[in-house]
């Protein structure tokens, strides 16, 4: 898609980075004990620690990628929502108080306090930096994604800058500037998406809801075989065909103008429908529908195709309340947009042609998840391995379990969970109205559905565009923040103490070496964050979920519940879950699409390994716990 960057965008973006490097020069003075900067000394209201929990946990998976997902996939995408929120439960339940009384900088302090092994800390601090790092590869994504509409640079250069800033962020004034940095954001985040949201429901729905919308072309034609043989539009002649599964497309030139069609054959007769193409030539240049990229021929997508309301069919709505709203897309029926890649004739083809869906079709699992019409056995255990993976692995986040150690007392750590809760859930709610008005007001770029919600608020005008979008990149920036300081406290207080067990370690050197692995957790994801462009965020993210539920949580709950628990146990558990989630992941469908592999020649069909590897780590623990004796009291 074509974004022209804007004067008002890059002042309001850089207003928020000079805000942010603020913060970080005036905190940087109160860090230089390893409590100050790894866990800002304790000293947090619960209040500011509760805005800034929502700041930490709202990324850009929960901003872009929630809302991209709903956008293009309805109620499957706000799942995801759902799985977020509901592992909180978790942590103000089972999770908060005991581990505020047990650690002091990491969640390895936890499980370390009872045993005083070595191994723990070393295994807990590995496992941190693989969830750290999964976890800060959606953030780069996001960050890459954002700077293009915004300042018009190319995706490495928004994913170098994030880095760039994370980096002076973390190695100047570790977690006081972090927390702050992420209080601002949340509540901003959180303020403006209500504006946003308002917006939509001002707006209600259109079957035209742009100035610009454009009507697809369709082509009446025959058919020999499977192939349509005449067109009875002049001047389009047929120039080749593509079939893939149960469609069928037909490539056409029309005064040197190559195109794309879906052909809906039946008997002898033919419909083409005009698809959105993307061509990837050898020269890198790449062509919508034949047009050359500087015709800037980009159609907005995503728009109602009927819209029912109170049994009557009309074109506008005007403004909705929030429950009329969801009720009148229910009732209606929306044109969304499917992929189908290829390659052809040495040029990759990507394909978007439109599908026209039921509002009740949106409203339940099935369009992502085959849940239902057309699941099978691996679907369904797919689905509900990500919903374990999104339950149990929020209170085995590295980044956020740390943030328990920045209050002053366990009564306040509970309290700042309660508050979180009740932020992060209404942002939730907003995300379904985002999601849903991103899917019909046709605003759509289908190369990138983390670009929903900004793309959604630039239709209501270039201020709220610019707003929210420099809020989502200071919400990437609070995020992989706390994720880098979550990293380097596992290498500096962690993974050091185990390996150098008995001899003392300066407090000043401790914060030598996090500042050294921030710099370099930082270099790791830059590099994968341009690696993995275009993959939607959460998705990526349930990766890092389903990393920390299989390697952490079970040794948390069971470290804390089971008095037969054995450091050894503590140890495999970990090392167990987390290697083989991570074979699951690589082997994984998804991954081999990026290796540039056929997905179907997976030998794991799982998308999130949860399902398996939370099982595997609980059995470990119990098994090696058993054989290696009683904890010690």
């Amino acid at each position: 898609m074509i974004y022209t960057p804007s004067i008002l965008a890059t002042i309001i973006f850089s207003l928020i980075v000079i805000t942010v490097l603020g913060i970080s020069v005036y905190f940087s003075r109160q860090s230089a004990s390893s409590k100050g900067y790894f866990a800002a000394g304790g000293t947090i209201p619960w209040t500011v620690n509760g805005v800034a929990f929502a700041g930490d946990y709202l990324s850009a998976a929960s901003f872009l990628g929630i809302c991209g997902m709903i956008a293009v996939a309805g109620y499957d995408g706000f799942l995801y929502s759902i799985g977020y929120l509901a592992g909180w439960i978790v942590a103000l339940f089972v999770i908060a108080e005991p581990l505020k009384r047990l650690g002091k900088y990491t969640f390895a302090d936890a499980l370390d306090s009872k045993f005083n092994y070595p191994g723990i800390r070393l295994m807990a601090g590995i496992s941190t930096l693989v969830v750290s790092v999964f976890y800060l590869i959606p953030q780069m994504v996001g960050a890459g994604a954002l700077v293009t509409p915004l300042l018009g640079f190319p995706h490495y250069v928004g994913v170098i800058g994030v880095g760039a800033i994370v980096i002076f962020i973390v190695a100047t004034a570790g977690m006081k500037a972090t927390t702050y940095v992420q209080f601002i954001k949340g509540a901003l985040l959180i303020v403006f998406s209500l504006v946003l949201v308002i917006s939509i429901l001002n707006k209600g729905v259109s079957t035209h809801p742009t100035d610009d919308y454009h009507e697809f072309i369709r082509l009446d034609g025959t058919v020999t075989g499977s192939v349509v043989t005449s067109i009875e539009t002049s001047g389009y002649v047929i120039t080749g065909e593509y079939s893939s599964g149960d469609k069928t497309f037909i490539r056409t030139e029309k005064e040197g103008v190559e195109r794309w069609w879906d052909a809906q054959i039946d008997g002898v007769s033919a419909t083409l429908l005009e698809t959105l193409t993307v061509t990837q030539k050898a020269d890198s240049e790449i062509l919508y529908n034949g047009e050359p990229k500087e015709a800037e021929a980009f159609y907005p997508v995503g728009h109602m195709n009927k819209i029912i309301v109170d049994g009557e069919e009309v074109e506008d709505t005007g403004a909705l309340g929030p429950f009329k709203y969801i009720e009148t897309l229910e009732d209606s029926e929306v044109v969304r947009f499917s992929k189908t890649s290829f390659s052809y004739e040495g040029d990759s083809i990507s394909l978007w042609s439109q599908e026209i869906t039921s509002g009740s079709e949106l409203m339940r699992p099935g369009l992502k998840f085959k849940v239902d019409k057309g699941s099978t056995p691996l679907s369904k255990m797919n689905f509900v391995s990500l919903m374990l993976a999104l339950f149990f692995g929020t209170s085995a986040l590295p980044h956020v379990l740390i943030r328990y150690y920045t209050v002053p007392s366990p009564k306040d750590a509970r309290k700042s969970t309660i508050l979180a809760i009740t932020a992060i859930g209404f942002f939730y709610i907003l995300t379904m109205y985002i999601g849903f008005g991103a899917m019909v007001n046709g605003v759509l770029d289908v190369q990138s559905s983390n670009m929903s919600a900004p793309l959604l608020a630039k239709s209501f005008g270039l201020f709220l565009f610019s707003v929210i979008s420099a809020i989502a990149f200071a919400t990437v920036l609070g995020t992989v923040s706390g994720l880098i300081v979550a990293a380097s406290g596992a290498v500096a207080h962690d993974m050091m103490s185990s390996l150098f067990k008995g001899k003392e370690i300066s407090d000043s050197t401790r914060v030598v070496i996090g500042k050294i692995s921030a710099i370099t957790v930082g270099g790791i994801a830059i590099v994968l964050g341009i690696l993995f462009k275009g993959m939607n965020v959460s998705f990526l993210v349930g990766w890092a979920f389903a990393i920390a539920a299989s390697a952490n949580f079970p040794a948390i709950i069971m470290m804390l519940f089971w008095k037969r628990t054995t450091a050894k146990g503590i140890v495999a558990s970990i090392f167990v879950g987390m290697v083989s989630s991570l074979i699951i992941i690589l082997l994984s469908p998804s991954m081999l699409d990026k290796y540039g592999m056929a997905a179907d020649k997976a030998l794991i069909g799982l998308d999130n390994p949860a399902i398996i590897s939370i099982p595997l780590s609980f059995l470990t623990l119990i098994v090696v716990s058993l054989i290696t004796g009683k904890r010690k009291s």
